[in-house]
């Protein structure tokens, strides 16, 4: 019997989560499964043939947002329809809720029988917490990728939540040293990674200030080897960027040389995000910081909800990792922690103590992530339709 399964990414994070729940489901249905949906270029190498260019979303700022509404609107209502005149087994959709969940709202009141996935949970533990009793109404699961989130789903009454894992877990063996790199991370003068985001926005955010902080560190003596991740879009950006920074990192591209230079990091000056858990995961120490523009510090400030933006520290359940953000993110404050972590201090060796019990907050069993969620989508695609 062939089994239709729809499924909805936005982003390449996404993309990539999609592709991989793809061959799982393949494994299990064998030939009877058909895909339909939207993605990107992982999903298309599993067989998925988009219903748009998943690029005509990368709208980064209100003013485009704005401008773009109209298209924005058009693509959720034509994707609504492609859904429900499918009719999927299931609909799956993955992170990206500011467009996926405005689609499955439509398609629950169109074909109230679809059984609807969410793969990522927005942020309901963090601010409007009320989405997750809103959800509901047009979600039968979600997948959660943080080990506290089924929790927060019970504790404000949202739909069936169930950890499947963070694909990061499956990519320990690219985050963490072998015996030569663990030696290069402890020797001198030690690698400091600077990351100042993946969007354009962070980068004209907090490039100015993290070269303020490292060349402060500098002068008062601290010894260190500097390395700037970032990937082939901004490259252009972070290289002129650093043209005014007192000490010249090195710029390097691409996903593989970030990891790279993750194994040999001694510490890292990051903003905040996943790149949080993914230091913490290969065993680097940290100072964290955030800036945004003054409209959106004002909102953000009223709706956050948790006593840290670190992921990694909500991960943990403690503030293990210091966080500078907005008119705390100065030069000054930076390279004091960045001082600390870099040095035998016991804020770098309470990091390290932390980070060393993820692997058992994280664990999914011999199980890794992509079965989890197959393994859920199969039971809700199987259930009786209403």
């Amino acid at each position: 019997m062939e089994r239709r399964i729809f499924l909805i990414a936005t982003e390449e994070s996404g993309d990539r989560l999609g592709a991989n729940l793809m061959k799982v489901l393949r494994q299990r249905l064998g030939d009877g499964v058909q895909f339909e949906g939207v993605g990107g270029r992982a999903m298309a190498r599993e067989g998925l043939d988009t219903l748009f260019p998943i690029e005509e979303l990368s709208i980064i700022g209100l003013a485009a947002v704005v401008k773009d509404l109209p298209k924005i609107l058009g693509l959720i209502k034509e994707t609504a329809i492609a859904v429900t005149e499918a009719a999927p087994d299931v609909l799956v959709i993955i992170d990206s809720p500011d467009f996926t969940h405005r689609v499955a709202r439509r398609v629950r009141a169109r074909d109230p029988s679809i059984p609807i996935v969410d793969y990522v949970s927005p942020s309901v533990w963090a601010w409007r917490s009320g989405r997750a009793r809103a959800m509901l109404k047009y979600v039968d699961h979600v997948l959660a990728l943080l080990p506290f989130e089924p929790a927060a789903y019970q504790r404000l009454r949202g739909p069936p939540c169930t950890y499947v894992g963070h694909p990061l877990t499956e990519q320990l063996a690219s985050l963490r040293p072998n015996a030569d790199e663990a030696r290069r991370r402890g020797e001198s003068p030690p690698v400091l990674l600077v990351l100042p985001g993946s969007r354009r926005s962070e980068i004209r955010h907090h490039m100015a200030v993290f070269g303020q902080a490292v060349g402060l560190l500098q002068e008062q003596g601290t010894a260190f080897e500097l390395m700037l991740p970032t990937m082939p879009h901004l490259q252009e950006a972070v290289v002129e960027a650093v043209k005014g920074w007192p000490i010249q990192p090195q710029v390097v591209i691409g996903e593989q040389d970030k990891r790279a230079a993750c194994r040999i990091a001694h510490a890292a000056l990051a903003k905040s995000g996943t790149v949080t858990l993914e230091l913490a995961l290969a065993g680097v120490p940290m100072v964290t910081a955030y800036r945004v523009g003054a409209i959106e510090a004002f909102i953000l400030r009223r709706a956050i909800r948790v006593s840290s933006v670190i992921l990694a520290n909500l991960v943990i359940g403690s503030d293990v990792i210091p966080e500078f953000l907005q008119e705390d993110c100065t030069p000054e404050k930076l390279a004091q922690a960045l001082r600390d972590v870099l040095s035998d201090s016991p804020l770098r060796r309470q990091q390290l103590e932390a980070f060393a019990t993820l692997d058992t907050i994280m664990s999914t069993g011999d199980q890794p992530p992509s079965v989890r969620a197959a393994d859920i989508v199969l039971a809700t695609m199987h259930k009786p339709r209403a």
